[in-house]
């Protein structure tokens, strides 16, 4: 597998920006006001909800690396037909309203079955944030082995900050901020630090071993595009205030 030129730059350097359009969001002028600002405002690549449509649209719009995400591994095919450049095993947090749980098992034998399918795009998977953290280091332990290239945290969704402001951005990524710090020193892979982070954390992420982070609502509920382009800078201006030692990818 040989990994998107751009991605292992920004991963290597320690300040990969993975802007998420939604799992969930079908919505085509939402995803175009986000994939365009992701460009514009300089992150590394986007993440886009598994619609062949959706990947056209994206690469129609911007040269940075398009990536689908889903949890069901037949949907990537025709995405990657259609171009995407990676794919990614969850965004688990759209679920978690609903009452859907992604435990261990699912999550090892859904990339077995993606790897299988496919065996030479590079391939993210999400490391469920309602494990035990031992049990989230153990599972991307895992996922090394099963041919994941790309191990993602998340726990945004769990956290329930009591603070306004600065102190209550920190509370929020907490959780993932935790399983980025136990999972970059257990596995010789680039972790992405998603759900929950702000500006103010994405620092803290690469400090705490991650080779990048990942955002979504923060960009993608933004209704102009101004405001999304805006906030993907001020992401991106965060990520060069820290640096992290070289890790292999």
């Amino acid at each position: 597998m040989t990994m998107h030129p751009t991605l292992q730059r920004d991963f290597a350097e320690g300040r990969a920006l993975k802007i998420i359009t939604g799992l969930t969001n079908f919505e085509r002028d939402r995803v175009a006001i986000t994939v365009k600002a992701a460009e514009r405002g300089g992150a590394t690549f986007v993440d886009i909800a598994a619609d062949p449509k959706l990947v056209k649209l994206a690469k129609d719009l911007t040269n940075l690396p398009v990536c689908v995400s889903a949890v069901e591994p037949e949907k990537f095919l025709p995405c990657v037909e259609a171009g995407a450049d990676l794919i990614e095993i969850g965004n688990f947090d759209a679920f978690y309203a609903m009452g859907r749980r992604f435990e261990a098992a699912e999550v090892l034998q859904l990339t077995r079955e993606t790897r299988s399918l496919l065996p030479d795009i590079t391939l993210s998977v999400t490391v469920p944030h309602i494990l035990e953290l031992d049990e989230q280091v153990q599972l991307a332990e895992e996922l090394v082995k099963a041919g994941a290239d790309i191990i993602q945290t998340e726990g945004g969704t769990s956290s329930t900050p009591v603070h306004p402001g600065t102190l209550g951005l920190i509370e929020k990524a907490t959780p993932t901020l935790a399983a980025a710090y136990e999972i970059s020193r257990a596995v010789d892979l680039p972790v992405l630090c998603a759900s929950g982070i702000s500006s103010v954390t994405a620092p803290m992420a690469i400090a705490a071993g991650a080779a990048g982070v990942g955002v979504g609502s923060a960009i993608n509920r933004l209704d102009s595009e101004i405001a999304a382009i805006a906030g993907v800078r001020s992401l991106v201006e965060a990520l060069t205030t820290v640096r992290r030692s070289p890790v292999r990818t």
